[in-house]
């Protein structure tokens, strides 16, 4: 028996940075529960292609190239979307790209490229979607945050702080925009398995590392993403707003001891 509650059914849905990785499984989640749903990055053919496989009961997958760092494409973004569907109920702000360097050795432009899509390209999209939303006094944005807002890793130092840039502003455009009836959120994945991230997990010591850490002793999959932000942009979720969810396999919950306790 489906639940209203929890429906997402016929709700327009922009997701950004949803060719590949979590992007991808949030778009196909939507997808499969009766969402309109619009992907949006960097190059038209990687798009196509991930429309075509996630398609679900609502029809076709709608594709708008957006490289969200550039302006231009953010403002072409939403009057297309707008033209094409009329309004967009959820935005999911995927997009975001990461560099595993020592502190010392980021280049300015490597960390501008980082800042500029994880954190500017964020703003500036929500800013535009949220204009939308407040007109119609109603909406839901979603941000995809990170572990490193509650313990940044070594070796990424600007993306911890663009994530943490992305805390700051779910709890702000959630204080100004909540009399307009529009909710901001945030998810915040723990080690997920990804095309990006496998090599990395594929290393004995990593893996021994990721799974002493985490309660639930496994990494993440994509698709345990869904749930959490098909909620946030549910009826079920309407008095939550300025939130960060960790979906961690409890990696947050504490430090783990190394040794066995009695």
């Amino acid at each position: 028996m489906s639940d209203e509650l929890f429906s997402v059914a016929g709700q327009v849905v922009l997701v950004s940075g949803a060719s590949r990785g979590i992007g991808r499984a949030i778009a196909a989640g939507f997808a499969e529960r009766g969402a309109k749903v619009i992907i949006t990055g960097r190059e038209q053919e990687t798009l196509t292609a991930t429309a075509d496989e996630i398609a679900g009961p609502a029809g076709p997958v709608d594709t708008v190239v957006c490289d969200v760092a550039s302006l231009p494409d953010i403002e072409q973004l939403i009057p297309t979307v707008m033209g094409r569907h009329g309004r967009i109920d959820t935005l999911v702000n995927v997009a975001g790209v990461n560099l595993r360097k020592r502190s010392e050795n980021f280049t300015a432009e490597e960390y501008d490229r980082i800042l500029n899509i994880n954190l500017r390209g964020l703003y500036f999209l929500s800013q535009a979607v949220g204009k939308t939303m407040i007109e119609r006094q109603q909406g839901s944005i979603i941000n995809i945050d990170s572990l490193n807002t509650y313990a940044p890793l070594k070796g990424v130092l600007p993306y911890a702080i663009s994530k943490a840039g992305v805390s700051m502003m779910t709890r702000g455009m959630a204080s100004e925009w909540g009399p307009h009836g529009v909710r901001v959120n945030a998810l915040a994945p723990g080690f997920i398995l990804t095309d990006m991230t496998n090599k990395l997990w594929s290393i004995p010591k990593m893996q021994e590392w990721g799974y002493a850490n985490t309660p639930l002793r496994r990494l993440g999959k994509t698709e345990d993403m869904i749930g959490t932000v098909i909620y946030l942009a549910s009826k079920a979720s309407e008095f939550m707003t300025g939130q960060v969810l960790y979906v961690d396999g409890g990696m947050s919950a504490g430090l783990q001891w190394p040794i066995d306790l009695a």
